[in-house]
């Protein structure tokens, strides 16, 4: 378990990315098993791997797709209760700071016109600034940023930017590592110190923990919040199986 903490630690995230195409298939060949499956690809294993910066969650990482529990939850809400896999009409999509585990399959969905974007990821479409991007106004059906809004100073001007791109009556999933027994966000500029700023934030690259008042940010710029806890949709065995984090909300957006 420290040899996945040191990694995440130490090891620059484009280089991660990188380096988890070859080392991926060898991990999930030898953990095989039925005990947990990632609904993303439908594969099984006896276990995932642990992951977290600080504190490590056992069982968090698919070693097939790299998902962890958030994407998963994302990808059961998109499948059970949205027409993302199902539309007619090709949905033009925004996807800020892509995951893995989604890429290869969005890119596939003849329903989809999907558009990658992140200043640093080798594996995004555009190099471009969250704060700055550049598309056109009301462009994209769906938006998905993920766990990137807390590395973001301007967070406010982040989803401005959002809130422009999105298209009326389109939608956006904007997920956050959040702390809901925090009635309002935490940011203090003067830490600067990596290994305070993990203990603090939880990660030595964020820049605040964001508490319950989230959702009200995002709707004091313009956006309808719908604050779903899905895992009260999922029978317990399945929570179980899927290695899904109970309790974890939703941030649901939409454009009106």
């Amino acid at each position: 378990m420290s040899l996945f903490k040191t990694i995440l630690n130490t090891i620059p995230r484009p280089l991660l990315i990188k380096a988890s195409y070859l080392v991926r298939p060898i991990i999930a060949f030898f953990l095989k098993g039925d005990k947990f499956t990632d609904p993303i690809d439908g594969k099984s294993f006896r276990k995932f791997l642990p992951y977290g910066y600080g504190k490590q969650r056992e069982n968090a990482l698919s070693p097939s797709t790299l998902s962890l529990e958030r994407h998963r939850l994302m990808w059961l809400f998109l499948n059970d209760e949205t027409n993302f896999f199902t539309s007619t009409k090709k949905l033009k999509t925004l996807h800020i700071a892509p995951e893995q585990c989604f890429l290869d399959i969005f890119r596939k969905q003849k329903n989809l016109d999907y558009i990658t974007s992140d200043l640093e990821s080798p594996i995004a479409d555009v190099k471009a600034d969250i704060c700055d991007l550049p598309f056109k106004e009301n462009e994209f059906d769906v938006v998905f940023c993920n766990h990137v809004l807390e590395h973001i100073p301007d967070d406010t001007k982040a989803m401005q930017e959002l809130f422009r791109v999105l298209k009326k009556g389109g939608f956006g999933i904007f997920q956050i590592p959040q702390d809901l027994s925090r009635t309002t966000t935490f940011e203090d500029d003067s830490i600067t110190d990596k290994q305070e700023r993990a203990r603090i934030f939880g990660q030595y690259d964020h820049v605040r923990v964001y508490g319950q008042d989230y959702f009200d940010k995002l709707r004091a710029i313009g956006f309808t919040v719908d604050e779903i806890d899905y895992t009260k949709k999922i029978a317990p065995e399945k929570l179980e199986r899927f290695c899904l984090m109970q309790g974890e909300i939703l941030p649901v957006c939409y454009k009106k």
